[in-house]
């Protein structure tokens, strides 16, 4: 046997009886130190209690919403939902495909565009939900710094004629708002066509009319993006409609005095009665259109209303929202614990060799 193959003389084999061991004299040394110890539950339960007194509380705000989509309701629905049982999404295929189907709208309401949009509408009359959000989260003060006129940087309503830094800092705070975990979107039941919204801020108001500003920017969004094309092209119809009832009237008109005008010219003149032909056919021709432009229009009227998805709310959020509060008893519990780990790990790192050995 080579000497590479040999155990070393001086390596220890592990132990699970010595790992014991070493613990045990590590908790029979710590032991000595008792009115340390007592002295770390208080200080802790001290500690913990101040925490929760001194910590801010929260407040969150619920929104529950369900998507009524009649072009995906069909069977493929159905099978969707059955797949969902047992554990399979299927909301991508069939008739629920397309931008904004099945988990996409959850990434739809967390967009930052939408954030921004929200943030930017009114909290009161003096300002926006951004600037109460900096307010209530100190950042008002921390931006001072970046104010080219040592002033308290605000947003304007609706985002209007924002500049470069005002752009900057709310993309910051809509940063912050989806890393804290202070905005989320979930599906509770992956069976069921429900979405839950939850928003939790420091502020009460704030986070109730952010609640409901963020999903009326997402239904709109939503519903906007899904009937464009047909809408569009309703609207072309609609437009050509009043141009060719505009003509028609006109020629009806026209063909009205060019009949009366004939009744009293000379049999002889044919050339009157060939043009009154003209105009009747012209007419003929231009109802005829009118009518096919209309059917057209009414079609693409009802295809757009079947098309157009409902956002129907079904839980909203109102005052006084949801209190969240460190409650004492883990604050307590939590404070004594660290408190007592420092002092175990401390009185560990500093214990020299001959007190190990006096415990052994």
């Amino acid at each position: 046997m080579s000497g590479t193959d040999q155990p070393s003389a001086f390596e220890r084999e592990f132990s699970i009886k010595e790992l014991f061991n070493d613990k045990y004299r590590d908790i029979k040394y710590l032991l000595q130190f008792r009115a340390l110890i007592v002295a770390c539950i208080i200080g802790g339960a001290v500690l913990g209690a101040l925490a929760a007194y001194l910590k801010k509380p929260t407040y969150t705000a619920r929104l529950t919403f369900v998507i009524d989509d009649a072009k995906s309701s069909g069977s493929m629905g159905g099978l969707s939902s059955l797949a969902g049982q047992f554990g399979f999404n299927l909301d991508g295929l069939g008739g629920a495909s397309g931008v904004l189907a099945g988990d996409n709208i959850e990434e739809l309401v967390k967009s930052q565009k939408l954030i921004q949009n929200t943030l930017v509408s009114a909290y009161d009359d003096t300002q926006t939900l951004a600037d109460r959000y900096a307010a209530a989260y100190k950042l008002d003060k921390e931006w001072l710094e970046h104010s080219p006129d040592g002033k308290i940087i605000r947003f304007p309503l609706n985002g209007k004629n924002n500049t470069r830094l005002q752009d900057s800092l709310l993309h910051e705070i809509t940063e912050l708002i989806l890393d804290k975990g202070q905005f989320g979107i979930s599906k509770p039941d992956k069976k069921l066509g429900f979405f839950e919204i939850n928003v939790t801020f420091k502020d009460e108001k704030l986070a109730m009319l952010f609640c409901r500003r963020i999903i009326k920017q997402s239904t709109d969004f939503f519903i906007t993006t899904k009937t464009k094309r047909l809408k569009n092209n309703a609207d072309r119809l609609q437009v050509r409609a009043d141009s060719l009832e505009r003509l028609l009237n006109s020629k009806t008109y026209a063909m009205s005095n060019t009949a009366r005008v004939g009744l009293d010219l000379n049999p002889a003149f044919a050339e009157e009665e060939a043009r009154l032909d003209i105009k009747q056919r012209d007419k003929i021709v231009l109802s005829t259109i009118y009518s096919e432009t209309v059917k057209n229009l009414e079609a693409s009227r009802s295809m757009l209303a079947q098309e157009t998805p409902t956002v129907q709310i079904v839980d909203e959020p109102e005052l006084p929202l949801k209190k969240n509060r460190l409650k004492y008893p883990v604050a307590i519990a939590a404070g004594i614990i660290i408190l007592l780990l420092l002092f175990a790990t401390y009185k560990l790192m500093v214990r020299k060799p001959s007190e190990s050995e006096s415990y052994a």
